[in-house]
């Protein structure tokens, strides 16, 4: 009737290009996940891995985050573990779905990576709100693949710098 609560998914894709091999990328995104999605995403406050051992599929992870001033908490698991190509995230206590694909480009130096976060549906309450959600979730799939590639390239180019004046 007014375009809203159709029951379409509220979905947003961003990609760029980041100047590192595939196996370099994802040893950032997913095998140091933990370390690491705090300093992309600066709106998760507390991140905590709820099951033992290295990320992999399965892994559970309880986190709060404070985002546009709202504050939610989340459990959420690895759905998709696959080193170089992909790792995917789905909300557990909440439903969402947070997936990171690599591509390795012509030249393996260059991976690009598409993040795509999915809400399945919004709740009636939020469904008013359909469109200026969705903007606000763009904006955030694109400031994500920024702070990505910015941590990534910046944080290799100091090993490298380190790695060449250690020698």
């Amino acid at each position: 009737m007014f375009g809203f609560g159709d029951g379409a998914p509220v979905v947003a894709r961003a990609s760029i290009v980041i100047d590192r091999p595939a196996d370099d990328v994802f040893q950032f995104i997913g095998h140091n996940f933990f370390a690491n999605y705090p300093r992309w995403s600066p709106e998760v406050k507390e991140l905590k891995q709820i099951s033992p051992g290295e990320v992999k599929l399965g892994t559970r992870a309880r986190q709060v985050r404070v985002d546009q001033g709202h504050r939610s908490e989340s459990i959420f698991g690895v759905t998709i573990f696959a080193p170089g190509q992909r790792i995917c995230f789905e909300g557990i206590s909440n439903p969402y779905r947070c997936d990171y694909e690599l591509k390795s480009g012509q030249e393996e130096q260059a991976t690009r990576v598409t993040f795509t976060f999915e809400l399945p549906k919004l709740e009636m309450y939020m469904r008013p709100f359909e469109k200026l959600i969705r903007v606000v979730i763009q904006d955030g799939a694109e400031r994500t693949v920024r702070n990505l590639k910015r941590l990534i390239e910046a944080e290799t180019t100091v090993c490298a710098d380190r790695c060449e004046t250690d020698r």
